[in-house]
């Protein structure tokens, strides 16, 4: 049984509960196929419903930055080639 540690001791608190048959049934079932036990399921199920909602972030915002250029003569676009000779100078 997990719980919290005072000067090294564990210290649980030993609780009886009134659960639908169904449900227990269930989360016994969910701890065994997940290879724990149902005290360890319900502990998790309770610090996800009981802990704060995330904090949602602000959007990212991408600012692209936009240069003005112009076509330089002799550079055909649909050709990758004459661009690379172009840029190496070899054109």
């Amino acid at each position: 049984m997990a719980g919290f540690w005072l000067d090294g001791i564990d210290i649980c608190m030993k609780t009886t509960l009134n659960i639908d048959d169904r449900l227990i049934r269930a989360a016994k079932q969910r701890a065994a196929g997940e290879g724990e036990t149902l005290t360890r399921l319900i502990e998790k199920a309770l610090r996800n419903y009981l802990l704060p909602p995330p904090q949602r972030r602000s959007r990212f915002k991408l600012d692209l930055l936009i240069k003005k250029g112009r076509l330089v003569p002799g550079v055909n676009w649909d050709d990758r080639d004459s661009l690379y000779e172009k840029m190496e100078g070899r054109a």
